[in-house]
């Protein structure tokens, strides 16, 4: 499909025209399409640049939120309505920054992978399922461009031209399946998810950061990786290029003593790094002087058990009952065509054999998995057979290969 079937609409820039669109969408009928473009890699933050819709009676629109930020009186008229997104948990965010946020909502990506399909993004989604071929060369592209050229305008109106039909058609795949009810539980407790709360301690996601073993160092990624987020956040620029994670890192492996030192690293030898030498060597020099006791632990606080490499030396019944329920919790997926990670999640595993529930029971094992976010087909699929293999846990044999052929 190169085109849409209805041509390209024009962008919608202004008020009025906003006004005449949600008129439209109001008074249409039936689901509707949403998807949103970013320009993650290029400017900071996660805020859309473009938003598509489409509905049957109303058609496709494209609206520019920069020039209309406000879109809450749309996300108003759409509230009854359910929307198709795919992979909802990337836009939900960004459409929730300009007043769009659904009460309902079909994932196409989920809906994917609960039926078990090898490959679940929009575009093998809708050759496998639809039969259609979909360009998808500009989701990489920085939306933020104006005016957006009209091969990415295109781009972005198929994205939504398809996606009602792919629900139609996964839903009905879900219901032969026996898996609907499964799905509808986990569209629910995305929609219903709270905002995500800032990451604690974002600097530890820098490439890279298992490369510094002491504190010290560590405390000079922390204030490089701030004082490149503040330059970032002020130039509306990605962080990574106002100084990549890898010239963080070997700042913090270095420890330049002063900014001439700072400036003969390769990384920092640049005329874009050189212009804020002062900043980054201040915040090498800024480590340096911090008392001991105001230097960041060497891992991340952590609320849960220590990772499973280490519990078959300090908690070697923990470490059975780990191993046998992932055996069986495997084996449930397999049976039922899901990945594991959408059956239970690792985590929710982990702390439950860790520290299972005592007296130990499936309804105890249900209500543990529960306080962790399960939803209630996981719990059924999964809570018995994980208080069984916790209470016996013996990891089953894997089958024995068939014996050659004698022919």
């Amino acid at each position: 499909m190169l085109e849409p079937r209805d041509g390209l609409p024009e962008v919608i820039t202004d008020s009025e025209t906003l006004k005449a669109v949600i008129a439209a969408f109001a008074a249409a009928t039936g689901p509707v399409a949403v998807d949103a473009e970013r320009a993650s890699g290029y400017r900071y933050g996660h805020r859309a640049y473009l938003i598509q819709l489409r509905r049957a009676g109303a058609g496709t629109a494209l609206i520019d939120p920069i020039a209309v930020p406000d879109l809450a009186a749309l996300g108003a008229a759409l509230s009854g309505a359910e929307w198709v997104l795919h992979a909802a948990s990337q836009d939900l965010a960004c459409l929730a920054e300009v007043g769009m946020r659904p009460a309902r909502l079909f994932d196409t990506e989920l809906a994917g992978r609960l039926l078990g399909l090898p490959r679940v993004g929009l575009g093998p989604l809708v050759d496998s399922v639809l039969g259609y071929a979909l360009e998808k060369g500009h989701s990489a592209a920085d939306w933020s461009t104006r005016p957006l050229p009209e091969d990415w305008l295109r781009y972005a109106a198929l994205d939504v031209e398809l996606l009602i039909e792919l629900r139609d058609a996964l839903e009905e795949r879900l219901r032969d399946a026996g898996k609907l009810a499964w799905a509808h539980e986990e569209f629910a407790a995305i929609a219903a998810a709270p905002q995500q709360e800032p990451r604690a301690d974002p600097w530890r996601r820098t490439s890279g950061l298992h490369r510094i073993r002491d504190r010290r160092r560590l405390a000079v990624v922390r204030q490089l990786w701030y004082a490149r987020d503040e330059l970032a956040r002020q130039r509306d620029l990605s962080p990574g290029r106002v100084l990549p994670d890898a010239a963080i890192i070997e700042a913090a492996l270095t420890m330049p003593t002063s900014a001439e030192a700072m400036s003969a690293m390769p990384v920092y030898r640049g005329r874009a790094q050189r212009r804020e030498l002062s900043r980054w060597f201040g915040a090498v020099a800024d480590a340096r002087a911090l008392p001991d006791k105001e230097l960041p632990p060497q891992t991340a606080p952590y609320d849960g058990p220590p990772p499973p490499r280490a519990w078959a030396t300090r908690q070697p019944d923990a470490a059975a009952r780990l191993a046998a329920a992932r055996a069986r919790v495997g084996e449930i997926a397999e049976a039922h065509g899901l990945p594991v990670e959408n059956l239970l999640t690792p985590d929710t595993l982990r702390r439950a054999a860790w520290q299972p529930p005592s007296p130990l029971s499936a309804e105890a094992v249900g209500e543990l998995f529960r306080a962790r976010g399960a939803r209630e087909w996981q719990i059924a699929l999964t809570a018995e057979a994980v208080a069984a293999a916790f209470a016996d846990p013996v990891v089953p044999e894997p089958p024995a290969p068939p014996a050659p052929s004698s022919a």
